[in-house]
């Protein structure tokens, strides 16, 4: 599943690299690092194709590390998903693309009773990334 038809009905809310950066109060060219670094996902969709990132990689600022969360913050009104990172990690080396990676995300996993996103949003990235690591 890679077409971007089959992802929006799979994620349902985008942002662009713009929006992102406002979310996160720093420029585009950060975005495009986090991105780049594979600390956030996105791909080219619409027409034209424009450089979007599923809605659910930002969390609000308090809630980045779901599992221990802070205190909310003005300063910090959104944040990525701080687990997010290291399961892509290990999607990549797992060779996904970014759409495959995407897709799994955000896709009903059956051993985790829920998309990997929504477990990795509620805390459980020990458990994702063992479902990932054994996709080889």
């Amino acid at each position: 599943m890679s077409s971007t038809s089959e992802l929006d009905h799979l994620v349902g809310s985008w942002l662009t690299v713009p929006d992102v950066a406002q979310m996160l109060g720093v420029d585009a060219g950060k975005v495009r690092r986090l991105l780049q670094e594979r600390r956030l996902v996105g791909v080219r969709r619409g027409s034209p194709p424009v450089l979007s990132v599923p809605a659910d990689c930002l969390v609000p600022g308090h809630l980045a590390n779901p599992a221990a969360p802070d205190a909310p913050s003005e300063d910090r009104p959104w944040a990525v998903l701080a687990s997010l990172q290291g399961t892509l990690t290990v999607l990549g080396d797992d060779g996904f693309s970014d759409e495959e990676t995407i897709a799994w995300l955000f896709s009903v996993e059956e051993s985790l009773g829920v998309p990997p996103i929504e477990a990795l949003r509620a805390g459980r990235k020990t458990e994702v990334r063992r479902v990932a690591q054994a996709l080889l």
